[in-house]
């Protein structure tokens, strides 16, 4: 069974699996972002095998809520549910980074394949490929940030990411972030997010 957390915003909700980062959609309400959630889980599998980590999650049970805020209604959850808080060992950990970076992988394989110029949405909008990848890069360096996380050559995406994995596949003892940081749980949920919603758009775009 997987362990959910609704984040309630007053346009949008989100659910997001606690211990599959990245796995995380949306809808306008409860109903509607549980439904979404479990129809991504095939996809959200690719993810899972990539960091050799058996997913079998079942059902879905919602075990906490979280009042989200203008981020939420925009699209992008924005709350850290109180579960990132606690304590991880070192187990737990390593197997959020690997998760983390195989959603690294998957994108780039998406990238890989997807035409430079994608289909664009109702009202012609939408990133074209190397937009979207621009973007993705850029939030990571801010995502960063949030984990002290400093990397001081720009450009550098190996380098950055590599200290993000050291950052998010250590242990912590539940001491809360200093203000404006993320704990590494809800980090890990966030870059993950981030990284396979616009891969998943782009899939989705890529097709007539």
């Amino acid at each position: 069974m997987a362990s959910i957390y609704l984040e309630l915003g007053s346009k949008r909700i989100f659910a997001c699996a606690l211990e599959w980062p990245g796995w995380c959609r949306s809808g306008r309400d409860a109903e509607r972002a549980l439904a979404a959630l479990t129809s991504y889980a095939e996809r959200y599998a690719v993810v899972a095998e990539r960091a050799k980590i058996p997913f079998e999650p079942g059902d879905v049970r919602v075990v906490e809520r979280v009042r989200g805020g203008s981020t939420t209604d925009f699209g992008a959850p924005e709350r850290p549910a109180g579960a990132d808080f606690a304590p991880r060992d070192h187990d737990t950990a390593q197997r959020q980074a690997a998760l983390v970076r195989a959603a690294w992988d998957v994108f780039a394989d998406v990238v890989a394949v997807t035409p430079a110029e994608l289909r664009k949405g109702p009202r012609g909008g939408g990133r074209d490929r190397d937009r979207m990848v621009e973007h993705v890069l850029a939030a990571e360096v801010s995502y960063a940030r949030r984990i002290g996380v400093r990397h001081l050559a720009p450009g550098d995406t190996a380098a950055l990411r590599a200290e993000v994995l050291e950052v998010l596949g250590s242990p912590t003892d539940g001491t809360a972030p200093p203000r404006g940081g993320w704990p590494h749980a809800y980090a890990a949920r966030r870059i993950a997010w981030h990284v396979l919603d616009h891969a998943w758009e782009m899939q989705d775009r890529a097709t007539p």
